[in-house]
């Protein structure tokens, strides 16, 4: 069965089992379902290692942080992303095939790119809409810059919508939508849709790993850009996902 892990940034995290049980994790969530990932690698400072073998927590973290190429800007923001403990709990690692979707300007497409190592692919999505007009604009500089000079050599820019993707069936490992389905659940409808495209080109037991700040149900999560986290999974289990874990 396709799965899904609901990470809901600054909250308690709970993690539903494939049974009827439900453990209460009081602390970080990734300390709590995190795969053994334990394997050497080589984190040669700034750049993505040909020899680039599953990370452990403590090597990814320091792989982004001491990467003399990475921005100052995108250094900043992991203190509130926490990327490495994101990947880790979503157990993505070297080799795999992923997908990070609605990309923008692709901090976590890096951060994925330093996972799966030279022997992994990242396609970094966007819609062909979202790359037009005064902000668009800047956000295709942006991708510009951050795979200039072939610096992210796993990664495959991916400009097309949901509906067509243009990948394999059953052909991604993981896909990770990073602070933007709470834009997506506006509609129920397309939301659904959503999920849909993104089982079909899953793999059987592939992860969706949903990262956003969690709302309130019953108020205007949309006015404060947040995503309701029951509706979200609603909706995934509809079309055939299973909760993994929160």
């Amino acid at each position: 069965m396709k799965k899904i892990i609901l990470l809901s940034l600054f909250t308690i995290a709970m993690i539903t089992g494939c049974g009827d049980s439900t453990d209460v994790v009081t602390s970080d969530p990734v300390a709590a379902a995190a795969p053994d990932m334990n394997s050497q690698s080589d984190t040669a400072e700034g750049s993505l290692s040909g020899s680039l073998q599953a990370l452990t927590l403590a090597e990814l973290s320091a792989a982004l942080s001491n990467s003399n190429t990475r921005a100052e800007a995108d250094k900043v923001r992991d203190a509130g992303r926490k990327p490495a403990e994101v990947v880790n709990f979503l157990g993505i690692e070297e080799g795999m095939t992923v997908i990070d979707l609605v990309a923008v300007s692709g901090y976590y497409t890096e951060v994925l790119s330093h996972a799966v190592g030279a022997s992994g692919t990242v396609y970094m999505q966007n819609s062909p809409a979202s790359l037009t007009g005064d902000r668009g604009t800047r956000t295709e500089a942006a991708i510009v810059a951050r795979l200039a000079d072939n610096r992210l050599a796993n990664v495959d820019r991916l400009n097309r919508d949901f509906a067509d993707l243009g990948l394999s069936p059953n052909s991604i490992d993981a896909a990770v939508i990073a602070l933007e389905i709470h834009h997506i659940t506006r509609d129920p409808d397309a939301a659904g849709n959503f999920f849909a495209y993104i089982r079909t080109v899953l793999k059987p037991g592939g992860i969706l790993g949903v990262v956003d700040h969690a709302g309130n149900p019953g108020s205007d999560n949309d006015a404060i850009h947040r995503a309701d986290e029951e509706q979200v999974i609603g909706l995934a289990e509809t079309v055939g996902f299973a909760l993994v874990g929160t």
